[in-house]
């Protein structure tokens, strides 16, 4: 986290001194531009190493939408996560932006511990996706020959393992690996510790949330619990069937962004899943099983 350079987008000049100095506190390098038009002219000219973009939504010139979209129109910065702050939190507002592309919500009166959080969240985000791409290569060749397999797993480090090794038998093994981590990590933490969607949220803003998903894998109603992977090829696709030991949950919620949840610090991951790794993902029964389906390597 020290040193990653964050875009500030605000043309409140007190506002961007307060989440600037919020920010660099934490060890963020942050970068500020007035307006949207500033941030783009920015952006479009080459200064595109950024881990997170913090942007607002209402401002002169070119608006937060209006840049949100620029930037995921434009490849090299297409994955950098960007926190939007709005004074407008009505669903169809929230909707829009969703549907452009923001990953974070955050209102105003900003609070600068949710901030923070939010933040470091989306860093973690983008940190993730990066070493993912960077270590892709490791398992560059013996996968793309998988036909059919079983694996079994309990741990977060070894969700994460074996989505980086299983999305080397898909077409697109970068935008499977982000989808299957998300539903693997989603299995050991939601199915098999049984951690709840608002607990998970206090977790993370009090910032003891791995803490709690070590405490509960050492714990004996835990600790022999397995996540299954089972993979197929089918013609031209590949299945991952993914199930759990937990009591399942209520997913229909969650395949689609909900406005609601906009202003949480997760919950995003199925539906991000469902939108840009699959090409069909279906929960069965309870909810401790799913089935993502994607094209497979050549």
């Amino acid at each position: 986290m020290k040193n990653q350079r964050l875009l500030l987008v605000e043309d409140e000049e007190i506002l961007s001194f307060i989440i600037d100095n919020a920010l660099s506190e934490q060890g963020y390098e942050v970068h500020t531009e007035p307006d949207g038009q500033a941030a783009w002219e920015r952006l479009s000219g080459g200064d595109t190493n950024f881990a997170t973009i913090i942007l607002d939504r209402e401002m002169p010139r070119m608006n937060g939408i209006t840049l949100l979209r620029n930037i995921k129109a434009t490849p090299a910065i297409a994955d950098v996560p960007v926190v939007i702050e709005t004074g407008t939190s009505d669903a169809a507002s929230v909707r829009e932006g969703l549907d452009a592309g923001a990953y974070y919500y955050l209102t105003k009166p900003l609070q600068i511990e949710l901030l923070q959080t939010i933040v470091r969240a989306a860093v973690e985000q983008f940190n993730q996706r990066r070493d993912m791409r960077q270590s892709m290569g490791e398992a560059e060749r013996a996968y793309t020959f998988l036909e059919q397999g079983r694996l079994c797993f309990r741990s977060v480090t070894e969700a994460s393992l074996l989505a980086r090794l299983c999305a080397r038998a898909c077409a697109e093994p970068e935008k499977a690996a982000h989808g299957l981590q998300e539903l693997l990590v989603n299995a050991v933490e939601h199915g098999n510790l049984g951690i709840r969607y608002a607990d998970k949220t206090q977790l993370v803003l009090a910032g003891n949330w791995q803490d709690e998903v070590a405490r509960r894998l050492a714990l004996p109603e835990f600790r022999e619990r397995r996540v299954e992977i089972q993979v197929m090829r089918e013609g031209p696709n590949i299945c991952f069937t993914i199930r759990d030991e937990g009591e399942g949950f209520d997913w229909q919620r969650y395949l689609e962004f909900d406005p609601a949840r906009a202003f949480d610090p997760h919950g995003r991951g199925i539906a991000m899943a469902r939108l840009m790794s699959f090409d069909r993902l279906q929960y069965q029964g309870r909810g401790n099983v799913v089935v993502a389906v994607t094209r497979a390597a050549t």
